[in-house]
């Protein structure tokens, strides 16, 4: 009787050690612990136990009994606790294949405005994300009453330090210590503390230009960006200059676009630019009198959103794989 009572124990604790789920847990109960299970069973045998062993014999049943009940407790707490983390895996099992990766739309048409623009004769220039108010403004001939200083439209941080509001600073930045004539372009973020909507966010690219050279005329600046967007967007790119005042250009002017926002086709300013002022030359201690140039500022968001049929300039940042991977 001992014998089977072993051999009943160690049956029903490897098929217990195979039940995963609760319906196969609840048949092995059925089978070994209730009121017919195995266990049940096994009692009326006890009668024909001889009487000097009832009591070993008594011992171990009760003994198998409690080990079973108790592994069946533990089992059962096991899966519910299994249940709450999520489902199981198997870990020797093959991994699902991971896609290859792909650039984020804005740093591919990064790479594209550069390519342009390096076909013109453009060299790429870089600056700091975190300026101080002479690059940000005073070489910009913004003066201190100026709306565009106001606290309420930049993001200023300690010691006479803000976040970029533009990247002209990359253009004062570069006169500084490179003797004209010069020809560059620099890229990066800038801050403002717009409200976000289909077209506005508070921080976004620029691709920012600059020409100086002696004879530099407004009409190169036409043509420069003429010929941008229609290398870049194709020759049925719809641009427009109209009049616009910078206190860094003279004269000035904004670049709008046609683009489909919200389902239809309107016009969306993509930047500004202008005659550079001489005020700025004589900042960076250029001779207004021997040299000239252009400069514009322009939106890299819109361009994608332009280029890509994008509308809403919020989706680029929202990280939404579903977005992302169509492009």
């Amino acid at each position: 009787m001992l014998d089977q009572l072993d051999k009943l124990e160690n049956d029903a604790l490897a098929a217990l050690a195979t039940a995963h789920d609760n319906d196969v847990l609840e048949q092995w109960r059925i089978k070994y612990l209730g009121s017919k299970g195995a266990v049940k069973t096994a009692a009326p045998n006890m009668r024909e136990v001889p009487a000097e062993q009832r009591s070993a014999v008594g011992q171990r049943f009760n003994e198998a009994k409690r080990t079973l009940e108790a592994a069946y407790e533990q089992r059962k707490s096991s899966l519910a606790g299994a249940a709450k983390a999520g489902p199981s895996y198997d870990v020797t099992e093959p991994g699902l294949p991971i896609g290859a990766g792909r650039r984020h739309i804005l740093s591919r048409t990064i790479d594209e405005i550069i390519e342009v623009f390096a076909r013109m004769g453009f060299t790429v220039a870089y600056g700091p994300e975190v300026e101080d108010e002479r690059h940000n403004f005073v070489a910009l001939n913004i003066p201190d009453d100026h709306p565009a200083r106001d606290p309420i439209d930049n993001f200023y941080l300690e010691d006479d330090l803000l976040l970029r509001s533009q990247t002209s600073t990359v253009q004062i930045r570069t006169m500084e210590k490179t003797e004209p004539p010069l020809k560059i372009i620099s890229i990066g973020r800038v801050y403002r503390p717009d409200t976000h909507d289909a077209t506005h966010y508070s921080m976004f690219n620029q691709v920012e230009g600059l020409y100086v050279d002696r004879n530099v005329t407004m009409v190169g600046l036409k043509t420069t960006l003429f010929q941008f967007a229609q290398a870049y967007f194709g020759p049925e790119a719809e641009v427009r200059i109209r009049p616009s005042f910078f206190p860094f250009t003279e004269p000035s002017a904004e670049v709008d676009m046609k683009m489909k926002v919200k389902g239809q086709w309107q016009w969306v300013e993509l930047g500004g630019c202008g005659m550079v002022d001489p005020n700025v030359f004589t900042a960076v201690g250029y001779d207004p009198e021997q040299w000239t140039g252009f400069a514009f500022g322009l939106g890299i968001e819109r361009i994608a959103m332009r280029k890509y049929g994008i509308a809403d300039i919020r989706w680029l940042y929202e990280n939404d794989a579903r977005f992302l991977r169509q492009f």
